[in-house]
């Protein structure tokens, strides 16, 4: 995962995370307050129950389940068995198991709001390494004031923030090929006027002095995102932080593409201070 926190201001009160996803950047923001939002409500409740259930409620589930379906590396029958259990009963923490077996511990919904990401035969699983980082991930959580919401970005109420607070957007990635995209996972899509509308709402942020960030892409396998590439153009003051350490310093004007490549983005309306370390829940 690209280390977005040296890109992050030093002191923020209120941290919003816009769309939280696997919530592994604002955990680490020393903040106030921090605010988690995404419309996978599904998602969200399995935050809240890291921090309603008790460490050793949660990690007694999960070796209970993994028990009982006999969850390893190669079984996928037990596999499909938890997932047919969670979509009949919607417990949010057999959620977590089932990320952490599926395939590329991806999150995906159809329509009838199922879970239905395949398994992750030979490559997923919960290991040494993952308990670690939910351990530390739910201590993380009970330390601080954390707000779960579940609402699509453009009903988000922004009406209470300042220029102490931050705003932190990681959306789908519109030229981007992600299972959440199309609008068929049984949640809203993502295209264009998605794109645009985020980037208006950035645009009523900065005039209110609200420091935000923008995770996104500006090519991708000879794709370009020509609505963010002229929404940089036109704001002068926003600065385009690379997250490949070769682009460091340049512009992609200039940069020597590779056409199979990704040109992975930080975009703030702010000067980005100098570096520290971040951690990733799914880190393996």
């Amino acid at each position: 995962m690209p280390q977005l926190l040296p890109l992050f201001p030093q002191e923020i009160d209120n941290f919003v995370d816009l769309f939280c996803g696997g919530c592994n950047v604002g955990i680490n923001v020393k903040a106030n307050k921090l605010f988690f939002n995404d419309n996978l409500l599904f998602l969200i409740e399995m935050y809240r129950a890291f921090v309603e259930k008790s460490l050793d409620e949660t990690l007694g589930h999960i070796d209970r389940r993994i028990s009982k379906f006999e969850l390893s590396l190669t079984n996928e029958n037990g596999y499909k068995e938890l997932r047919n259990a969670y979509n009949s009963e919607k417990n949010p923490l057999d959620l977590f198991v089932l990320i952490a077996f599926s395939f590329n511990h991806q999150i995906r919904f159809n329509n009838n709001h199922e879970f239905n990401n395949p398994f992750g035969r030979e490559r997923s699983c919960y290991n040494s390494a993952m308990k670690e980082n939910l351990i530390n991930f739910i201590i993380r959580l009970k330390e601080i004031e954390v707000n779960f919401e579940a609402n699509d970005f453009e009903n988000y109420d922004f009406s209470n923030l300042n220029s102490d607070d931050f705003v932190y957007c990681d959306p789908p990635y519109l030229i981007t090929c992600g299972t959440y995209n199309d609008g068929k996972r049984g949640f809203k899509g993502w295209g264009k006027t998605e794109e645009k509308q985020l980037l208006c709402k950035l645009d009523e942020l900065d005039s209110k002095n609200i420091k935000f960030a923008l995770s996104n892409v500006l090519e991708h396998k000879g794709k370009e995102n020509i609505i963010l590439k002229n929404w940089v153009e036109n704001n002068s003051n926003y600065r385009v932080n690379f997250l490949n350490s070769n682009y460091s310093n340049s512009n992609y004007h200039t940069i020597d593409r590779d056409k199979n490549a990704s040109m992975e983005v930080l975009i703030t309306n702010y000067e980005p201070p100098k570096q520290r370390q971040e951690y990733s829940l799914f880190d393996l």
